[in-house]
């Protein structure tokens, strides 16, 4: 029994770590940001398209801030093990502007999900003279919204 010891701890060791897989990011549900504003994903169909909606809480525009329409694309890669990366445009109801994202699901060491992303803000301009104010960039981090209980 004393030689079967170190045999039956190398296959539990390894029958362990292959169940312990990587959390996979999930972009479905609704998120928040480092500004407040709110992200809902709706669903991610199997070519990796989505729908939803952004609710910003920041506007330079002194229009009343509406719900906006976004759409996008998931990277569909094998290679990717759980952590896609992503891009949306939103298409802002309430302003003759869109913005662009780009960015990547991730799982901190936490185990909570992550959406880090970059964005690019086209507004409109009256003229080409003033193309050069048209466009904004930046970075967000969003986090998966905890809905009350």
């Amino acid at each position: 029994m004393v030689q079967a010891t170190p045999f039956l701890l190398v296959l539990f060791l390894a029958l362990g770590a292959h169940g312990l897989s990587v959390k996979k990011c999930s972009l479905t549900g609704c998120w928040v940001n480092d500004l407040g504003s709110n992200m809902t994903i709706t669903t991610v169909n199997a070519n990796g398209d989505f729908t939803g909606s952004y609710h910003t809480a920041v506007t330079a525009t002194s229009n009343k801030i509406k719900v906006s329409p976004l759409q996008g694309a998931l990277q569909k890669s094998p290679n990717q093990k759980g952590q896609p990366t992503f891009g949306f445009t939103v298409n802002w109801s309430f302003s003759e502007s869109i913005t662009v994202f780009t960015g990547q699901c991730f799982v901190d060491k936490d185990g909570k999900e992550v959406l880090k992303t970059m964005w690019l803000l086209r507004s409109h301009v009256e003229n080409i003279e003033d193309d050069w104010k048209a466009t904004s960039v930046g970075v967000n981090v969003f986090t998966r919204l905890k809905l009350q209980e």
